[in-house]
């Protein structure tokens, strides 16, 4: 069966691409919000949450660019 997407093997487990960006997106989120925490970014901003939101945005939209 032809798959129109590349794959990644994993343990003999057809991985699809997206389950790929799935868990960086979690990597990233779980790494930036406690460091966001920390550097006060919920203060600079009156609308903390979209500019956080914003801040994931882009940095998973980068990341999908390069690679």
């Amino acid at each position: 069966m032809a798959h129109t997407f590349p794959e990644l093997i994993i343990g003999g487990v057809l991985v699809a691409p997206f389950v790929t960006y799935l868990v960086t997106a979690l990597v990233v989120v779980i790494v930036l919000r406690p460091l966001l925490h920390v550097v006060g970014f919920a203060k600079m901003f009156s609308n903390a949450s979209v500019a956080e939101l914003s801040l994931y945005v882009t940095i998973l939209s980068l990341l999908v660019l390069l690679f």
